[in-house]
């Protein structure tokens, strides 16, 4: 049973990495990469919420730097180390 928990944990970072990484790509949302950020938004945007709500956007000169998944990808690890 730990052994699922541990692979989902790691399976759900591989989603926030994901979702990080074709964040930093503007396409449609009928493009096949806008449909699985799309879907990996769905997936991870829950959790990204609350953290969003406590922790606003870091400001660097014109741009804004979202922290959130960073601190979720902390969470998860920290979780996984003291369950697995």
């Amino acid at each position: 049973m730990m052994s699922l928990i541990c692979n989902l944990l790691f399976l759900y970072s591989l989603v926030v990495l994901g979702r990080i990484v074709l964040s930093f790509f503007d396409v449609p949302t009928d493009h096949p990469v806008g449909r699985i950020r799309a879907g990996l938004s769905t997936v991870v945007d829950p959790l990204l919420r609350p953290i969003r709500s406590v922790l606003p956007p870091l400001r660097l000169g014109g741009i804004a730097l979202d922290l959130s998944p960073l601190i979720l990808l902390i969470a998860i690890n920290l979780v996984t180390r003291a369950i697995c």
